[in-house]
């Protein structure tokens, strides 16, 4: 585990060298919200999977999340701050233009900075985020009180409760995520989503009742294209095969 100095904050993030030919493709994951860099895509095995097609992979835990350091006003994580950690951490190493992967929350992120520093993105893969790019504010708040509340006993919706399960069983800081899910509520408009100006792929499960239409959002942005991962939901898209030989096919696509 690595760490870097972000405006004042200390962010950590995992930088693995490929296992199979470097092929000179780096590439930035950027988790969703309550997960870490290792929950996301080390257990998944995309860090193997990436790193094997010749990848150099690059993780950072979000502000708040992981290993990195915890702040508990909402206003700190506006997604646009978020990205420019993103961006930080791409200066700090000297990467260049890079491709950019995020999922959920962390493709609301990665969607953020194709749009502000087009000069450090060759290209954006948005799993788990359709059209609530620009229609949805994200989690539901409630989400917020669920990570506030005595225990998870005492919880009734499942969405909450799934969530808050989820933010134990990661150990993680949960007045963070309560003020993350206050202060990350931002969408782009149909104008900004038309701005970006860099290959995209919009990978969202065909059961994913949390992102939206992702042929609706490849629609908005030039050049975008939509994939289906068959039977799959929010959580269990994350780590399938078709996501993941998708994104593969994009990679060697892209220009």
């Amino acid at each position: 585990m690595h760490f870097f100095n972000s405006d004042g904050l200390q962010i950590a993030y995992i930088d693995h060298a490929p296992t199979g030919p470097d092929i000179g493709e780096p590439i930035l994951l950027i988790h969703g919200f309550g997960s870490n860099h290792a929950v996301n895509w080390v257990n998944t095995l995309w860090v193997k999977f990436l790193t094997h097609a010749g990848r150099r992979v690059i993780a950072l835990d979000n502000r708040g999340h992981g290993a990195s350091q915890k702040v508990y006003d909402p206003a700190l994580y506006h997604t646009a701050t978020m990205a420019e950690d993103a961006r930080r951490l791409i200066e700090h190493l000297k990467l260049g233009k890079i491709d950019v992967m995020g999922y959920s929350m962390g493709a609301r992120i990665t969607a953020f900075l194709a749009l502000n520093h087009r000069e450090y993105v060759r290209s954006a893969i948005l799993g788990g985020l359709g059209h609530h790019l620009v229609d949805g504010l994200g989690l539901p708040m409630g989400i917020a009180d669920a990570m506030e509340a005595p225990s998870l006993d005492g919880l009734t919706d499942p969405m909450q409760r799934m969530f808050r399960a989820f933010a134990e069983q990661t150990k993680s800081d949960l007045g963070a995520l309560a003020a993350c899910i206050r202060g990350s509520r931002q969408t782009l408009t149909t104008e900004e989503a038309g701005a970006i100006r860099v290959p995209v792929l919009i990978a969202v499960g065909t059961k994913d009742d949390v992102a939206g239409n992702p042929h609706e959002a490849a629609a908005l942005i030039p050049g975008a294209r939509a994939l289906d991962i068959p039977g799959r939901d929010h959580n269990l898209a994350v780590g399938d095969k078709v996501y993941k030989e998708g994104v593969l096919a994009f990679l060697k696509e892209r220009p």
